[in-house]
This record gives structure tokens, sequence and C-alpha cells, in this order.
């Protein structure tokens, strides 16, 4: 095909906004389609109790090179922080603490001196987690047979205590993978530690955002997307993927058939089998198979603050990582801070009296300056799907970009990426989709570049 294609991006996350704009700058006319009323997807933000709060507490890498991509491309770059270098407070009740801070040294070696003064784990077991990340640097996260077993047994197997997998390696597998180490899967969990923490010294250097993840995605996509003349449709669910005898050719949305020459179909693993045509994936059960797994965040609002530090690591307690966001709530007065609970089977059924009951206190045992200050707000939101199940197994049930129907691509963070489901997995897919929508119309346009894994 030759000209100006039509393009139909379904899904209004990271994924398809990344497809959408990808796209739209090769050259295609580009019609975005978003069931809810704002753009975002699973990084979004609402407004509960005069408080503007986040779905989620997301955070990024220095590593996650194609998200802080379309950062950049969406002008917010300027709403993040990043580290300049890796640092990070990790607390115990009791007034315990310490500080994981990347060296100077060449990967892995950069993170000897903080393992070396590591107060939570004794001399024997900081000796055997050296051992191991080496080894877990020579893993393979592509070979099929690093996905057949859990990170947990892995461990096990290289000498790790329970004290190492709860005080060191649930530390960052936990809220990357959105499982604990006894059911994650090994090929997941060796992408997040090589690529996040042994092979480049600065690639862990944490980003947050300064904004609501409203001012952060959805607000500046809809404006760049605008700009570049792609029609956002928000509020109207994609019914189906219309696909004939020669491929893909159109959608079917609630008000009618939209005749379009590609489909890129961004929706949660839930959804794919609602929207895919008959024939698109090689095996249709695969995107459900794949399951869910719950992240529960806490938002607790104090009279006044409570610490000085604007997120946390947290050990020896059901706090797991804490963020201050209070600013970017819009409060003036008083400290927001949002527990995020990753894994969070064991939370996500629970009533909020219950949950205040067990984290109240236990904030108060890790900030000691937050005894006796009143609790002002004490919020409960629920993701019930927040990731797909990162377990062993996975990896043959996530499919690539391309269809068996042509024209027809699939993205999102579940889809085939390399990568867990993150925002960088997300925005990396809908790169890919793009990119392989584009060749197959044949435009002229700039293609997205590549993103090595």
């Amino acid at each position: 095909m030759t000209g100006r294609s039509r393009v139909a991006v379904v899904g209004g996350g990271l994924a398809g906004i990344a497809a959408a704009i990808a796209c739209a700058d090769g050259g295609a006319d580009v019609t975005l389609f978003e069931a809810k009323r704002w753009l975002g997807g699973a990084t979004a933000s609402f407004e509960r109790e005069g408080m503007t709060l986040d779905t989620g507490q997301h955070v990024f890498l220095r590593c996650c090179t194609a998200y802080r991509g379309l950062l950049d491309r969406l002008g917010v770059t300027a709403k993040t922080d990043l580290q300049p270098r890796l640092s990070i407070p990790v607390l115990a009740p009791g007034g315990r603490s310490a500080l994981l801070r990347r060296g100077r040294l060449p990967a892995p070696l950069h993170l000897g001196a903080a393992l070396a003064r590591y107060p939570y784990l004794g001399t024997a077991d900081r000796l055997r987690a050296a051992r191991a990340s080496f080894a877990l640097r020579r893993l393979d996260p592509g070979d099929p047979r690093t996905d057949t077993r859990t990170f947990g047994a892995w461990l096990r197997a290289h000498g790790q205590s329970e004290a190492s997998v709860r005080y060191l390696w649930d530390l960052f597998g936990l809220p990357a993978l959105n499982l604990p180490a006894g059911e994650a899967s090994l090929a997941l969990a060796a992408k997040v530690f090589r690529t996040g923490l042994l092979e480049r010294r600065d690639a862990a250097d944490i980003g947050i955002p300064l904004v609501s993840l409203r001012e952060l995605h959805g607000e500046p996509a809809l404006a760049v997307l605008g700009r570049l003349g792609v029609d956002v449709q928000l509020g109207g669910r994609i019914r189906q993927v219309v696909a004939e005898s020669g491929g893909v050719s159109g959608v079917l949305t609630d008000q009618g058939g939209v005749d379009v020459d590609a489909v890129i179909a961004a929706v949660p693993n839930e959804r794919a089998g609602d929207v895919l045509p008959e024939g698109a994936l090689a095996d249709p059960t695969a995107p459900g198979r794949l399951g869910s797994s719950p992240i529960v965040n806490v938002h607790v609002v104090y009279g006044r603050a409570v610490t000085d530090l604007p997120f946390a690591a947290v050990v020896d307690s059901p706090v797991q990582w804490v963020f201050d966001r209070t600013r970017p709530a819009g409060l003036d007065a008083g400290q927001y801070l949002a527990i995020s609970l990753s894994g969070a089977d064991g939370f996500v059924d629970r009533t909020v009296e219950d949950l205040r009951a067990e984290f109240a206190p236990a904030l108060e045992a890790v900030f000691p300056a937050a005894r006796g200050v009143p609790i002002e707000r004490f919020v409960v939101t629920r993701e019930r799907a927040a990731t797909f199940r990162q377990a062993p197994g996975t990896a043959g049930l996530r499919p690539g970009p391309r269809t068996r129907i042509p024209r027809l691509f699939v993205a999102g963070a579940w889809t085939d990426t390399g990568w867990p489901a993150t925002m960088e997995g997300a925005v990396r897919s809908g790169l890919a989709a793009a990119r392989h929508a584009l060749v197959a119309l044949g435009q002229t346009g700039p293609l997205p570049a590549e993103v090595a894994a």
C-alpha cells in the first residue's frame, strides 16, 4: 500500500499511546480508541476525598530507555526526578535503617560496598549473595529452560537463605515482578536483575514522577496526539476487530463499523480474547491463561509531615515500599504517604478497616514521628489485574506483535517484549507493533527505532 493508510489503535494506555504517536510519525492516519474517558491505561489518576490519586506508585529506572524516550516526546521529562546515583533507604521497625547506594566501580562491583555494609544480612549471606549475583549475570533470560522454574528455587540452589530472599532479592524482585521469588519466573527475574542491576552501574538509578500520572501521561499524550492529527475517541468501547480473507478490514464500535487498513490492539491480556477475531493467535487461550496478579495501594494522609524521605523500601513490616506523594496529590498541608503492596493476593480482599488496623501502627513503627499524629484520610485502592501473573511457563504464552491475520498487530506489557510487565515493556510493545504496521502498509515515513532488549 502507498499513500496515507488508516490505522486504528485500540487502547489508550502507554502501549497504545506509543503506537499511535509512532504510526502518525510514520505517515499514517491514526484513530485511537479508548474505552475510558482519559488516556493512560493502568498509569492514570483519579480524584478521591479531595486528592488526586494515582493508579499505583509507578517508578522507572535509567535503563528504561523506551519509556524515557516517550517522556521526552511528551515534553514531561522535567516533571520527573531521576537519581544521579542509585540510593535506596531501607527501613525497619524500631529505627533500624540502611542505605543501598551504588559505587563508582563497573558493574556488578558497583554494589559491592553497599552489600558489604548491609546490616540486615550477616557476613556469610552477603558473600553468598555476591556469588549468586555473578551466577545470575551469566543466565540467559531468553533460554526457554529458565522459564521452567521459579526464581526462589534457583536462589535456594545457589545457597541463598530465607533472610537473603526477604531482605535483598525480594526487595527488588517483588515490585518488579509483582510476585515473590518463590512464585516468579526465573527468566523474568534474570531479566530484571541483569538489566537493572548487574550489567551497567547506572542502570538502576530510580526515577519518580513529580506530578500526578494524569499530568505526566494522559494530558500530555492527548495534546501531542492532537498536534499530530490523531483522532482520539474516548469513552467508546471497541467490540471487535473485523477481519476478512485478505486481512484486517476494520473495527466494530458501539456506534458501528470503522474501515481501516491496519489495527494495533493494545488491550489488556484479559480483554484480548474478546477483541481479537478468530484465528488471530496460534493459541487463542494464551492471553487469558497468563492470569493476573494484584497490587494494593494504601493512601495515608497525616496532619503534619512525618518523614523527609521521598521514598523508601521497608523490611520486617507489612509495608513494602512507601512514597511521599503530597505535592502530586495537590495537598497544601500535612503529608500523604502511599504504600505500594505488590503480589498482593493476601491484601486485595481485606476491608479498609482491617488494613487500617494493620498499616497505621506499621507506619508508626517505621516512622516514629508519626506517633500521635492524626490520620486525616485513609484510602485503599485495589488493582486486581495490575499485571499478568509472571510465573514460570508464561514465556510461551506471550505473543509477539504480529498475528496470523495480515495487518493486525498486538501490543501491551503482557506481549513478548523480553521485559516483565512494566511501563518500559508497554512502550516497547507499542513501538514494535507500530514498526510492523508501518512496514506492512508500505508507509514511507520514518519508522520507530528498534529498541534493543
